[in-house]
């Protein structure tokens, strides 16, 4: 069924900017995991059980410099925005939890860990959602909305979300605009927004294909958003743009995206906005 997606002040498109936060929350031998974290800039993927200091490094870089040039954009533009968040990164930087946190930031949970829960059976993934809510709700001080997989899930993340009190999730990449998704539960159809997110624009690019420049990351990103605002005359979209603190935070790269938020704030009918306020907006012109 066709789906109302109007937006405040006849604004064409929705602009959707979701800074992942996964840094000291991914595979590390010290946490107890089989081996370290395999996404690796420079590709070095280890299958031996031993500490990869380096890369450990490398993630703490998002920490330390990259969350801060992050947050100084976001606030001299004055753009919401959605951090996706694994809980325990949070627990591990409480500085910055308290900084997105007085800045008014949405935080969508990634999960309590940046791990793989496809493969947990049903009591540890409901485990897994109630560790990652709680947390962040610690860090926060105030529980997640919206959830965000390491990419995989399983059969049943969508009726745990909405049996934990998730209003949408964003796992899906198959529009440009919300719609609602029904799952059975004892019976009973329950829903949730969905929200979907987009890899093409995703700053991960730069660590996959080392080629990718941050001219040709701007290039793509504007060239996007320029089509779905033309669209959007017509009927309104939704542009969603990931990033990464240890990523787009580097001094080569973090110019990009300084430029990408320059060229939206330039321009008229858009609403630059938190993944929660367009899954509310949504449910509100689609009442079930």
């Amino acid at each position: 069924m066709p789906y109302k997606f109007l937006l405040p002040n006849d604004a064409r498109i929705a602009m959707s900017l979701v800074v992942n936060v996964e840094e000291g929350s991914e595979q590390n031998i010290a946490m107890g995991d089989k081996r370290p974290e395999p996404v690796d800039e420079l590709g070095v993927a280890i299958k031996a059980p031993v500490r990869n200091y380096p890369n450990e490094s490398n993630y703490q870089y998002g920490i330390n410099a990259g969350a801060p040039r992050v947050m100084r954009l976001l606030d001299q533009h004055g753009f919401a925005c959605t951090f996706t968040a694994a809980a325990v990164a949070l627990e591990k930087a409480p500085e910055l939890a308290r900084a997105i946190a007085a800045a008014g930031h949405e935080v969508c949970s990634h999960g309590h860990r940046w791990v793989h829960q496809f493969s947990f059976d049903e009591a540890r993934e409901r485990d897994f959602i109630a560790s990652a809510t709680q947390s962040i709700r610690a860090s926060i001080g105030t529980r997640p909305l919206g959830w965000l997989s390491r990419y995989l899930y399983t059969a049943n993340t969508r009726r745990l979300l909405i049996e934990a009190g998730y209003l949408y999730h964003m796992d899906d990449f198959s529009d440009d605009v919300p719609r609602w998704e029904s799952v059975e539960i004892d019976g009973t159809p329950r829903h949730i927004v969905v929200v979907p997110y987009a890899l093409d624009t995703n700053d991960m690019k730069f660590w996959i294909s080392p080629g990718y420049t941050p001219a040709q990351w701007l290039d793509y990103a504007i060239a996007s958003f320029d089509q779905l605002y033309e669209e959007g005359a017509a009927q309104p979209k939704m542009m969603s743009l990931g990033v990464h603190l240890r990523i787009i935070g580097r001094p080569g790269r973090i110019g990009a995206l300084a430029s990408f938020m320059q060229y939206v704030a330039a321009k008229k009918s858009v609403w630059v906005a938190s993944r929660l306020a367009i899954a509310q907006r949504f449910a509100e012109l689609n009442p079930i």
